[in-house]
């Protein structure tokens, strides 16, 4: 009861502000089919719904800790426990009313680890999620696919495998700081515009200091990339926390107000909220590539910029497509 006051609390600050919406995250941990429940009984009986909020659902890579715990038997128990009350309320909303009413303010899954530590590669002779018995943690892509096969059926920095198996499989990651340790996952990163939501103070208080960043690069080269918060309650100093993440960011790396307006639009783009939502906040073009997609009046970004960053990535996207006798049509929308 305590942390729902606490959440209505800080939506009714959203609320209260014009400008403001926000992505925050709740975790499933995959122990028990009844999470899902649990979750959304707390969330309608103490009517935390917002119109300037969505959900991340945050799966924390535990096998290993559950499998010694005697709680699960095999990786597939946790791909049960998370999924199955997917495929039942999507068959039959009746069959869990209030996790239908929740997961219409869900958009996405987020797969959480400790990411200082080292990653097991991936091998063709990896066994069956039933048959993953031993207490070792699969690796970040085993994780990321089978999510991503359950999620495609319903319709963080680590290791750099993680970017690969992002780079396959995700629309959007968060941080994605070692990409500046491979160059090469970097420029297709960038050729697919693949969102990254970066948190630079919460990197500065892990494990990267705020001056070796790459957020300034990626920015500079025309990756996808938005201001993010990570940990606000541990990281920052006021409840704005985001605000502090654009303040500093603009301080410290001499961002100009075009800058920040299209860091801003990047977080609008990226975000999981409606097409209805984001027509409001970047115009009805915004879904299409190039000026014709910036509305100068919603966004703040000149329409210059927009055009310098398109065709250079238009360029770009020549090279790849260098053996063929045309671009591939989506390129030029």
């Amino acid at each position: 009861r305590y942390l729902g006051e606490v959440t209505k609390e800080v939506l009714s600050d959203l609320e209260a502000s014009k400008y403001q919406m926000a992505e925050y995250r709740v975790s499933i941990y995959g122990r028990k089919q009844s999470e899902w429940d649990q979750l959304a009984s707390w969330f309608i009986n103490n009517s935390i719904d917002s119109e300037n909020a969505v959900w991340l659902i945050q799966l924390p890579r535990l096998y290993n800790v559950y499998k010694s715990m005697g709680t699960v038997t095999s990786f597939q128990n946790i791909l049960d426990n998370v999924f199955i009350p997917l495929f039942e309320v999507t068959i039959d909303p009746k069959s869990h009313p209030q996790l239908h009413v929740f997961l219409m303010q869900v958009v996405g899954l987020d797969i959480v680890d400790d990411e200082s530590k080292p990653e097991r590669r991936p091998t063709k002779h990896m066994p069956k999620p039933s048959e993953w018995t031993n207490e070792f943690n699969p690796a970040y892509s085993y994780y990321a696919y089978y999510c991503y096969a359950n999620l495609y059926t319903l319709n963080k920095a680590g290791d750099i495998d993680h970017l690969a198996a992002g780079f396959l499989l995700c629309h959007n990651i968060s941080h994605g700081i070692n990409l500046r340790k491979s160059p090469v996952l970097q420029y297709l990163y960038y050729l697919a515009q693949i969102g990254l939501a970066m948190s630079p103070l919460s990197n500065n208080s892990l494990f990267l200091d705020y001056h070796r960043n790459p957020f300034p690069m990626f920015f500079q080269r025309g990756l996808n990339v938005s201001l993010s918060s990570d940990d606000p309650l541990q990281i920052h100093l006021t409840k704005e926390a985001l605000v502090e993440e654009y303040s500093v960011a603009a301080k410290v790396w001499k961002l100009s107000s075009c800058d920040l307006c299209e860091i801003a639009r990047n977080s609008v783009y990226q975000s999981g909220f409606s097409h209805v939502a984001k027509s409001h906040w970047l115009g009805g073009n915004y879904f299409k590539r190039g000026p014709e997609g910036n509305d100068i009046h919603k966004t703040n970004v000149p329409r210059l910029r927009i055009f310098f960053r398109h065709e250079t990535w238009k360029e770009e996207m020549q090279y790849v497509f260098s053996g063929r006798s045309r671009l591939a049509e989506d390129v030029d929308y």
